[in-house]
């Protein structure tokens, strides 16, 4: 079974999203292991998805730089 980095990225958010969810409704939110923990997914998250980005940005740069050097 293979994901693709659209579904893992779906996933990791659902899973991000019911945790802030759970945690508000039981209250357990204000513990700070907790806290830590769920913003600490967001901020790898924000991480993973800048760096995809970027990454794909350069791609597309050097699959422009290239056409225009065979022209």
């Amino acid at each position: 079974m293979t994901f693709s980095k659209n579904n893992l990225a779906l996933i990791y958010t659902g899973v991000l999203f019911f945790g802030f969810f759970i945690s508000g409704i039981l209250g357990i939110l204000d513990y700070i292991i907790v806290q830590l923990l769920l913003f600490t997914g967001f901020a790898l998250l924000a991480f993973i998805l800048v760096w995809i980005a970027v990454k794909q940005m350069s791609t597309k740069q050097k699959i422009t730089s290239s056409k225009t050097q065979g022209d």
